[in-house]
């Protein structure tokens, strides 16, 4: 369906911009690999030219092009130089973004610009230079990787400066989309789950990758879009929900380990909603709000009680990180877990020793995480759980959980 046609893909050398144009490539697309990486990085995988290859492999066309979506004017001599090679345009793909899950007072200056820059600025500033082009094409497409534009504000208190950028692009859509109506369709497409790729192992660590799906999903949702008619226009689609439209029964295939409990994406509220007269116990359980017991005891304390009493050299041994707890709501107050001094402990108050991660949530969240009831990963990435300091020791926190689920 794609063959013959061009694609201009932002941030196209890997992850989900190369698994899009490895899926048109197979139709014999050309492909406009727009993206930084000319040289090898040092920690992140693939360059230009290596998806170039990959492309080429794939049965498409492959046209590597250094642009930084910062720089207009590298923009502006990609789009002429893919204009002169292919003859026009006929879909671009806004992919390329960056991400700093980080508060207001700990984002940096310089990263509240990259991530303007990058997101809204370059999806801008790539949509209106290649426009004129895509205006020529028989079934012109804009696809931004961004999300639905969710008002809830837990999506804005833990990370306010990366929210507003992604947004920026879903704006982009909205007003696009519109002012192109019948000329060019302008589309936004979001994941349900998490999406393995290097970005998202430099935030999760080592070990997260299982609980998320391959680009393909991406890729193969982006592939619809695309080949529908122009008609198709400013919609913010999720993948798993259009690839189920579409027919698709079987999402095991997309699954990194099949099985295996997925992390909802970022800005989709969790599906299942309390109604107003109820809320969530100690250990999800659904209680009448008027009829909760006042307190018959603390959940918090108990659970710290077990912690301190299956501590062992062994956990000590293997974590080596000391975390404090502030947590909110009717047990709250500061806790700590250390594992790295001899024997370990857990209580009431700061940690004897400079905690390594503070973590900040309620503490029906910290019952529930501390009972197998709420996966640390699900809990961060939906916003209940807020982490400073080591993310590496996180990670090793949540698996010594597992292993202590069982006495919780």
């Amino acid at each position: 369906k794609l063959a013959g046609c061009t694609l201009f893909i932002t941030g196209a050398s890997r992850g989900i911009g190369k698994a899009i144009a490895l899926k048109a490539a197979k139709d014999g697309a050309n492909i406009v690999i727009a993206a930084k990486t000319a040289e090898p990085h040092p920690t992140l995988p693939g360059t230009i030219y290596t998806a170039a290859a990959e492309i080429e492999a794939a049965g498409g066309k492959a046209l590597p092009c250094v642009v930084n979506v910062r720089e207009e004017q590298q923009i502006i001599n990609a789009v002429e130089k893919a204009v002169k090679t292919f003859g026009g345009i006929d879909i671009l793909v806004n992919n390329a973004s960056a991400i700093s899950l980080t508060g207001t007072l700990e984002t940096e200056t310089k990263k509240v610009n990259l991530m303007m820059d990058v997101n809204v600025r370059g999806t801008y500033l790539t949509s209106k230079t290649c426009l004129p082009h895509l205006r020529k094409s028989r079934n012109p497409h804009i696809l931004n990787l961004s999300p639905p534009m969710n008002m809830n504000p837990m999506w804005f208190k833990n990370h306010c400066a990366y929210t507003i950028s992604k947004y920026g692009m879903s704006m982009c859509v909205l007003g696009m989309a519109e002012e192109f109506r019948g000329e060019v369709a302008v589309n936004a497409l979001w994941p349900k789950t998490a999406i393995h790729t290097a970005a998202l192992d430099m935030l999760g660590g080592s070990g997260i990758e299982k609980q998320c799906r391959k680009t393909d999903i991406l890729a193969d949702a982006a592939y619809c879009i695309l080949t529908k008619p122009k008609s198709f226009t400013g919609n913010f689609v999720i993948d798993e929900v259009l690839l189920r439209e579409e027919g698709v029964k079987d999402f095991d295939v997309y699954a990194i380990a099949p099985g295996h409990p997925l992390i909802p994406d970022f800005f989709l509220d969790e599906e299942k909603k309390l109604s107003g007269s109820q809320r969530e116990g100690p250990g999800g359980a659904k209680v009448n709000a008027e009829s909760a017991p006042a307190k018959p005891l603390s959940p918090v304390a108990e659970t710290f009680r077990v912690i301190q009493g299956a501590m062992s050299e062994e956990y000590v041994r293997a974590t080596q990180g000391v975390f404090q707890f502030e947590l909110s709501g009717d047990d709250g107050g500061t806790w700590y877990i250390d594992l790295k001094t001899k024997g370990g402990s857990a209580g009431v108050g700061k940690p004897p020793v400079t905690a390594d991660v503070v973590m900040s949530m309620s503490s029906a969240d910290f019952v529930k995480m501390f009972t197998g009831k709420l996966k640390p990963t699900m809990a961060f990435m939906s916003g209940k759980l807020r982490i400073k300091g080591n993310m590496t020791l996180a990670i090793k926190l949540e698996k010594m959980l597992t292993q202590l689920n069982s006495k919780l």
